[in-house]
C-alpha cells in the first residue's frame, strides 16, 4: 500500500507527457485549408512538398503548421483616387481571390500570413490609381465603368501572379463622385438627350414633308404626261367608243350624229 503512491506518480506524470506530446503533435485541416510545415530542426518552411491537406495529421511536437484559407475569398476595398483632371473621386471594389495551392510554402515564406494587406491591398490600389487617372469623371459616370472594371483587374493581376497569388474578379461596385461635379454632369446628360429628342424631331419632319413633296411631284408629273398625251383625235376616239357601247345598252334614246360643236353625237335621254 505504501509502494502504490510511489508508482502512481511516474505513471500519471508519463500519462501527462503523453497527452501534451499529442496535443501539440495533433493537427486538424479544415474543409477549404491547407497546412504548411514548418521543421524547427530542419529547413524551415518546407516548400518542396505539396501542403497539407484537409484532415488529421500528426507532426514532430516542436514542428508547427501554418493553416491558409485556399478557398476563393473576397476582399471590399474603399479608396480614394484622382481622376485625369485631378478630381477626387472615392472607389468602392471587391477583390476575388486566393492564394495558389502549389505555392503555399513559397507565399508563407516570402509574404507571409499577411500577404493579403502586403501584396494584395497595395496591388489594387495602385491599379486603380492608374486606371481612374486616365479618364475624366463624365467617363467615369456614365460610359466607361466596365472598361475601368476591366482594365484593373489586368493591372492587379499582372502584379499579383508572380507574386503566389491567384486574382479571380475585380468587381467595381461604386464609383462617388463629388456632388457639384455629378450634378453638372447629370445637367449636361439630361441636355445631350434633349438636344438628341430635338435633332430625332426635326429629321422625322423633314422626312415627312420630303414624302410629301414628292407625292405631289409625282402626281404633278403624271398629271402633265397625261394633258400632252390627250389631243383631240384621241379624245374624239374615246368618245365614238363610250357612244358605241351606250348605244348597245337596252335602254331607249335618241343619238343625233354629227350634232355637238366637236362633231361628237347628241345622245338625248330616255323618251
Amino acid at each position: 500500500m505504501e509502494r502504490l503512491p510511489k508508482i502512481t506518480i511516474p505513471v500519471i506524470i508519463a500519462i501527462i507527457i503523453v497527452i501534451i506530446v499529442l496535443t501539440k503533435s495533433a493537427v486538424t485541416i479544415g474543409s477549404g485549408q491547407a497546412g504548411v510545415l514548418f521543421k524547427t530542426f530542419g529547413e524551415g518552411v518546407v516548400i518542396d512538398e505539396p501542403p497539407m491537406s484537409e484532415g488529421f495529421h500528426i507532426v514532430a511536437p516542436w514542428n508547427k503548421v501554418f493553416i491558409y484559407e485556399v478557398r476563393q475569398q473576397e476582399i471590399l476595398e474603399k479608396m480614394n483616387v484622382l481622376s485625369s483632371n485631378g478630381l477626387d473621386i472615392k472607389l468602392e471594389a471587391s477583390v476575388w481571390f486566393q492564394p495558389k495551392y502549389d505555392e503555399l510554402g513559397r507565399l508563407h515564406q516570402e509574404k507571409s500570413e499577411m500577404y493579403k494587406e502586403r501584396v494584395l491591398l497595395p496591388a489594387i490600389r495602385s491599379a486603380a490609381r492608374s486606371v481612374v487617372g486616365r479618364y475624366t469623371p463624365e467617363q467615369l459616370y456614365s460610359s466607361k465603368r466596365d472598361a475601368i472594371q476591366q482594365e484593373i483587374f489586368e493591372e492587379t493581376k499582372k502584379i499579383v501572379d508572380d507574386q503566389y497569388i491567384q486574382l479571380n474578379e475585380v468587381l467595381v461596385r461604386d464609383v462617388t463622385l463629388p456632388p457639384t461635379i455629378k450634378d453638372a454632369i447629370e445637367r449636361k446628360l439630361k441636355q445631350e438627350q434633349e438636344s438628341l429628342e430635338y435633332e430625332f424631331r426635326l429629321v422625322t419632319a423633314e422626312k415627312e414633308a420630303e414624302k410629301v413633296r414628292i407625292e405631289a411631284q409625282g402626281k404633278a408629273d403624271a398629271n402633265k404626261i397625261l394633258s400632252a398625251s390627250l389631243t383631240d383625235k384621241i379624245l374624239q376616239d374615246k368618245g365614238i367608243d363610250a357612244t358605241i357601247k351606250l348605244s348597245e345598252s337596252p335602254n331607249s334614246k335618241v343619238i343625233v350624229i354629227g350634232s355637238g360643236d366637236s362633231g361628237m353625237p347628241i345622245i338625248l335621254g330616255n323618251q
